[in-house]
């Protein structure tokens, strides 16, 4: 990709060559620009985003603007001005941006366009079906469809012999199991059957699409990226209404979203179908690569694992269940808002892998204050950004920052909130599913649903990891996107526990 990527800024600097760069105003942070027109410093962040910015933090200070691909983006490296820039509602926008990126990357009209008035509100107020009452459901579903897959799929004949170990590749599993489990929890099943024909091919495609996903979010036109638009049709046409329309036990967020979408003459079928493949971009993209980490660095350290697992355990006891390898579990939203050291493992293995970017779009000339001492000027038009991984990794803060630690969440039997900056406590010190008005607002399905795979991957298998392999790393061409994927695959291996 970083070939391709430097061919495309490369022509893209051409072009816009002879446009004329801006100078520091008083007031300004510092303003680093790069020798390269309007690519600016965009090859050096998109190499190791958090190295450049310790970097350029050392030099320059807590804040600082970079020009990155045509764009002006001011960094605000401590933490303890967060609140001031989260509560910056009015000056600073987040829904500008996601309004011009989301649909160009998924292919449909904007929906702040006068074609479909107040649908952006509406939009808007489905997310609440992601959480409440609404979210109890959800997490029902999804219990019943991971075991689903997970029966048919790894607990059943195919496991092999009882005491056999299977080796495979732990993104690859983690990936076909939540991607269809959240498939059918999203979006339901055919009436026919309990399992969607051709699901495999589909989540090939997802991944071919997801490689191009950095591209696109830079708008990179989808042309440039060879067989890109073509996979995006594809995905975007499983979810035409005429298909959808014959599925069963779809979630009640999803039918809410259709029944939006119908009230709208001047929606086209294939924009309502970008519109759900953005949903399951949404609901996956992120999703997997945490699961993976939890996975991996709970298999990564077995004492933490059996801690997990008694934890789970306990768990099922305290309701009368003794667990049997030969019934399905289930896990009630409850119940997995007890479970405090899975809970924490899965906090930490966010922590050690988000590289998320929160931005807003500055709407006026204005003077951001920082704290009671501080503001900076800056222009309208330009991008403020948080890069909460800075803060994930800051040794004043986590001790030991690249060490994945099981309780590095629980302090005297609960959950630990009390983390400190310069003395100070900070309100912010854990950001994997942004802030303000940009938080994830599946953010707490996401977590259940993590907790759910790891619970039956515990509760049913023995777990290890195939020696000789070198220890997983973060690949960051990702960087400002979400959860980082491994640069490689690792290899693991599990059996079926005899309970």
């Amino acid at each position: 990709m970083a070939p391709l990527l430097l061919l495309l800024l490369g022509l893209l600097s051409l072009i816009l060559g002879l446009l004329r760069g801006r100078n520091r105003r008083d007031g300004e942070p510092p303003l680093i620009k790069g020798w390269i027109p309007f690519v600016g410093k965009a090859l050096e962040f998109g190499r190791d985003a958090h190295t450049f910015l310790e970097e350029h933090k050392k030099k320059f200070g807590d804040i600082f603007t970079v020009k990155i691909a045509g764009k002006y983006m001011t960094f605000i490296m401590d933490p303890l001005l967060y609140p001031n820039i989260i509560k910056h509602g009015r000056q600073l926008d987040f829904h500008e941006f996601s309004g011009k990126v989301a649909p160009f990357t998924f292919g449909y009209p904007p929906v702040t366009s006068r074609n479909f008035p107040g649908l952006q509100e509406q939009i808007s107020r489905s997310f609440q079906l992601l959480q409440g009452d609404s979210l109890t459901s959800l997490t029902e579903s999804m219990m019943g469809n991971l075991m689903l897959v997970f029966r048919q799929d790894h607990l059943g004949e195919r496991t092999g012999e009882e005491g056999d170990w299977k080796s495979v590749s732990m993104y690859e599993f983690c990936n076909s199991v939540m991607f269809e489990a959240t498939f059918l929890t999203m979006y339901g099943r055919p009436a026919s059957s309990s399992r969607h024909h051709g699901m495999g091919v589909l989540r090939e495609d997802f991944v071919k699409f997801d490689n191009m996903f950095p591209l696109l979010i830079a708008q990179i036109p989808i042309w440039l990226l060879g067989q890109t638009k073509a996979i995006r049709k594809k995905l975007i046409d499983y979810f035409l209404p005429h298909k959808m329309s014959s599925w069963s036990n779809t979630s009640q967020f999803i039918r809410r979203r259709s029944e939006l979408f119908e009230q709208y003459d001047t929606m086209r079928d294939v924009d309502k179908a970008a519109h759900h493949f953005a949903i399951l971009w949404a609901s996956v993209g992120n999703t997997v690569p945490a699961c993976f980490w939890a996975m991996y660095y709970l298999v990564s350290q077995p004492e933490a694992l059996e801690v997990v697992r008694q934890e789970i355990l306990d768990i099922l006891n305290l309701r009368g269940v003794k667990f049997s390898s030969d019934r399905d579990v289930t896990l009630s939203k409850e119940q997995l808002d007890k479970l405090l050291y899975l809970e924490s493992a899965i906090n930490e293995s966010l922590r050690l892998s988000s590289a998320s970017m929160n931005i807003r779009v500055a709407q006026e000339d204005f003077g951001l204050r920082l704290n009671g001492e501080r503001s900076v000027a800056v222009r309208k038009g330009d991008i403020i950004a948080l890069y909460p991984q800075s803060m994930h990794m800051d040794p004043e803060i986590y001790e030991e920052p690249q060490t994945f630690r099981l309780d590095r969440y629980i302090q005297d039997g609960r959950e630990k909130t009390d983390f400190y900056k310069d003395g100070q406590k900070l309100k912010y010190y854990r950001m994997p599913f942004g802030s303000g008005s940009s938080m994830c607002p599946g953010r707490y399905f996401a977590i259940n649903e993590i907790k759910q795979f790891l619970s039956i991957l515990l509760l049913y298998f023995d777990l290890q990891l195939e020696e000789g392999q070198t220890r997983a790393t973060v690949d960051s061409s990702r960087a400002g996107l979400g959860i980082l994927l491994p640069t490689t695959d690792v290899r693991f291996r599990y059996r079926l526990r005899t309970v």
